[in-house]
């Protein structure tokens, strides 16, 4: 604990020594006004007198340290004492992503991924998410944008399409144009292009909603089961998302599949996601997707976490309860004191 104004004490502590050479001056001239009596000793000698006289000082000396007691934290708290810490407060300019490959053997790992970052829209603070599914061809469902209830809205059709439920497959339309199937390259290529520009402009020009640094991450769901050539290819796909400062989550329920050997997909995978500073999850279950994003989410939120800052809090509370306390035992003291 700190003093704002520290020199307020050295300032009080010689107005209350000025203060008491005046009393005792005064004090020392009142006694030369004085006339012996004779015979006192008769009356000071008695008991009764001693027992007055001890229980007079007694109080006198109560008095006297309450008084001291209440000058004393009524200059610290004056002096404005306050607590000092430096925090590091987690920023909200996150912009997410979800780049989820279309193909039919990720329907239940996407129908996961859309479910949970549907409720996790509920609770955003700032951040953007996207949407874009690929399978031979990528379509941007909707843009970055922070109107969480239209997100909601988009995600729950998805998970809809994904489990197959009646007349929802149109939602899929668009990703089955081009030739072959879960083009991993183009698809991580059309959402890292769904970023704005890092010089404040989307990429048709018109000006970005706002030039403060912001976190960029792609959460990519992919079975990694390549069928056809792409025009991007994995490696430069990454490259890309480098180049862009976008970090790539990829999530892999083929993972299983493969060895672990370096030429194996999944190993590519792994190293092109690690390589733009992201990570990489194998999926057992699309019930491990839930904490799989609790991961990512924390992980994104201890890379964006502000400049240090420092925070001042008063803390008058101490000074000012020894103060009132004291008050009222010089205020019983000085009742005590009566003539």
């Amino acid at each position: 604990m700190e003093l704002m104004y520290w020199w307020l004490l050295p300032v009080a502590a010689a107005s209350a020594a000025g203060a008491g050479w005046l009393v005792f001056r005064r004090g020392a001239r009142g006694n030369a006004r004085r006339r012996p009596v004779a015979n006192a000793d008769r009356l000071t000698s008695l008991p009764e007198y001693q027992a007055a006289v001890r229980r007079y000082r007694r109080w006198l000396a109560v008095a006297a340290l309450a008084a001291v007691t209440l000058l004393t934290s009524a200059a610290i708290a004056a002096a404005r004492p306050v607590d000092l810490a430096t925090i590091r407060p987690e920023q909200h300019n996150r912009d997410i992503v979800l780049c989820l490959d279309a193909s039919g053997s990720m329907s239940s790992a996407d129908a996961a991924v859309v479910d949970v970052f549907s409720k996790l829209a509920a609770d955003f603070d700032g951040e953007r998410i996207g949407l874009t599914i690929f399978d031979s061809s990528a379509v941007q469902v909707f843009p970055l944008t922070d109107d969480y209830s239209y997100v909601q809205e988009q995600l729950k059709m998805a998970k809809d399409a994904f489990n197959g439920e009646p007349g929802s497959s149109g939602f899929l339309d668009g990703t089955w144009n081009g030739r072959g199937s879960s083009l991993i390259g183009d698809g991580l290529a059309s959402c890292v292009e769904s970023f704005p520009a890092t010089d404040g402009t989307l990429q048709d020009g018109t000006a970005a909603q706002d030039r403060a640094p912001r976190s960029r991450s792609v959460v990519l769901a992919t079975d990694n089961f390549l069928s056809g050539v792409p025009i991007f290819t994995l490696d430069q796909a990454g490259a890309l998302a480098q180049e862009r400062d976008v970090r790539v989550y990829a999530l892999n329920p083929g993972d299983f599949d493969y060895g672990t050997a370096a030429g194996q997909p999944g190993a590519l995978l792994r190293a092109a996601a690690e390589a733009t500073g992201g990570a990489y999850y194998p999926l057992d279950s699309p019930d491990a997707v839930a904490g799989i994003v609790r991961d990512v989410q924390a992980t994104e939120a201890a890379a964006i976490q502000g400049a240090p800052r420092a925070v001042v809090t008063d803390r008058p509370d101490v000074p000012l309860a020894v103060a009132l306390l004291s008050g009222l035992v010089l205020a019983g003291a000085t009742w005590r004191l009566r003539p």
